[in-house]
């Protein structure tokens, strides 16, 4: 199964043949895998080169000089595997932090056989996010609402840390809900793979002044 996106994906991200080749890794696991572990949406799995890798690939742009990656809830690994395999040729690490073990059994299988440069941690994301501070760069997608994201990611986001959150078309009302527990400085970059979602960009965070 050929899915049509997958040319126009990586000519759009200029991966090198090797990362290519990863990449069709990854694709394979996700698909050997989805069966078990239902990884993703069923339905998105004919469509995993624009639904999932061009949509965590977009990512890698935002950030091109970060080395230090942080992934929350990694699920299937998008973001934070993906970045790890198309970011090794520019030395990024990741870690990719889930607490179910099912998934960590994925992430771990498929980052031996690709070659990614990554961490997994199986834990819940409170327990180690102290262990962070001083990461680069941290990423959630389709996890939890940007007010609980910020609750989790403060230590790091008060400390220098960028956050990239990819959202959807509700991302005003979820920052509306945030304001009210934080004062985020951060700017919205629309998504290359669906007009409706934008992508949180996060500098700054600190505790509401009043």
């Amino acid at each position: 199964m050929t899915d049509p996106g997958r040319a126009r994906v990586l000519a759009g991200s200029r991966v090198s043949r090797e990362t290519a080749d990863r990449l069709d890794v990854y694709v394979a696991q996700l698909r050997r895998w989805q069966p078990i572990k239902n990884l993703v949406g069923p339905a998105t799995l004919a469509e995993v080169w624009t639904r999932h890798i061009d949509d965590a690939l977009q990512l890698l742009d935002l950030a091109p000089e970060a080395r230090t990656w942080l992934d929350l809830g990694s699920g299937a690994g998008i973001p934070g595997l993906i970045l790890a395999i198309a970011g090794m040729e520019r030395g990024i690490r990741v870690d990719l932090v889930e607490s179910n073990a099912r998934k960590c059994a994925f992430l771990t299988e498929t980052a031996r056989v690709t070659g990614a440069p990554v961490r997994v941690r199986n834990a819940r994301i409170e327990a180690v996010i102290g262990d962070y501070v001083g990461t680069e760069i941290v990423c959630a997608r389709a996890l939890a609402p940007m007010a609980q994201l910020l609750a989790w990611t403060a230590p790091l986001l008060k400390t220098g840390t960028t956050g990239l959150f990819p959202k959807g078309r509700d991302v005003q009302a979820e920052l509306t809900q945030a304001a009210a527990q934080w004062t985020v400085v951060n700017d919205l970059v629309p998504s290359r793979t669906d007009s409706e979602a934008r992508i949180v960009r996060v500098t700054a965070l600190a505790a509401p002044s009043h």
